[in-house]
């Protein structure tokens, strides 16, 4: 049954946006990120990466007071409050940083039923987060998985050419069309033979998957920072009254004809979105991974800033230290 939450109406297509297909396409989503989201993150994150990035190298060398010189985004409130004179935070970068984006780039990334797709979602997540850490030096690389066997990897490294390379690859690479429901197993399991210094890991995923992927996560999240970023549409989780429908598995090709006018069938679908999203919720909580879910109903920026302030939350309940893990 699960599978069926990754439909789409054979009668009524959804309507998505126009397909991002060359290098201009990538540029000017990159330009159009660094305006927006990018520069509404890095205000919030007032140059604390850690926050974002708990692997980024940001690490906290030190606390001195305030002078002429130096950057009011650095300084440090609550120590501010503590002492009565303005204190700011000085860091100490750790060159060494990767940050991997693992894209599940399987046939439903393209769905979508709110005017844009999964994929161009994930597009503006990798472009933003993309944005914020080569500014910075860091290094980016991606491990797209098309559909068994077809997974291409593309090595870390630190330019803005770079990232654009790997947002032209995230636009215009094609799926893979099996027989078979996602492995994120697979996955999981090449990312953690691939990554061998600890990174930060961004698994880009709808999460709808044949199980089994559950340890391959722990694995992963044993040796590096990982945060699952869920993409969903809001038809996904509750299915609206569309008359009679043919709908159709996006990775299977499978078809069945369903009444969505009929409450209890609806009722049911909603219940088996909940329970999924509960076990998901669960399998990621006992890995230690952070959830940032985004969907094609919302702006990608109002999700990313809802989740630095989450993480913002529980590092301030945090024991102050210096440097982190």
């Amino acid at each position: 049954m699960f599978k069926w939450l990754k439909t789409r109406s054979e009668a009524a297509p959804a309507p998505q946006t126009a397909p991002e297909s060359d290098a201009g396409s990538a540029q000017a989503l990159l330009a159009r990120v660094a305006w927006t989201s990018a520069r509404r993150l890095d205000g919030l994150l007032q140059g604390n990466y850690r926050t974002l990035f708990r692997g980024s190298g940001m690490m906290l060398a030190d606390l001195r007071e305030y002078g002429p010189q130096d950057d009011v985004r650095h300084i440090d409130w609550n120590v501010t409050a503590r002492m009565q004179t303005p204190h700011v935070r000085q860091h100490e970068e750790d060159r060494e940083l990767a940050a991997w984006f693992l894209v599940d780039l399987s046939p439903s990334i393209d769905f979508g039923s709110m005017g844009t797709s999964k994929r161009n979602i994930a597009a503006q997540t990798i472009a933003t987060l993309g944005h914020l850490l080569q500014q910075h030096g860091n290094r980016i690389g991606a491990i797209v998985d098309r559909g068994r066997p077809s997974v291409d990897i593309i090595p870390a490294r630190a330019s803005r050419r770079h990232l654009l390379h790997v947002l032209r690859h995230m636009l215009t690479a094609q799926s893979e069309s099996t027989e078979q429901m996602t492995s994120l197993a697979s996955l999981l399991l090449r990312a953690s033979r691939l990554i061998k210094q600890r990174s930060t890991v961004f698994i880009l995923s709808d999460f709808y998957s044949t199980s089994g992927w559950e340890k391959a996560l722990t694995m992963l999240a044993s040796r590096h920072d990982v945060v699952a970023v869920r993409l969903v549409d809001p038809i996904e989780q509750d299915l609206p009254d569309m008359g009679m429908l043919t709908m159709r598995d996006a990775e299977t090709g499978e078809q069945v004809f369903v009444d969505t006018s009929d409450r209890a069938f609806r009722d049911r679908f909603a219940q088996r979105a909940q329970d999924h999203e509960a076990a998901l919720l669960n399998a990621l909580s006992r890995a230690g991974v952070d959830c940032l879910e985004l969907s094609t109903a919302e702006a990608v920026d109002e999700g990313l800033i809802r989740f630095v302030r989450q993480r913002q939350q529980l590092m301030r309940q945090a024991p102050t230290g210096v440097g982190h893990g």
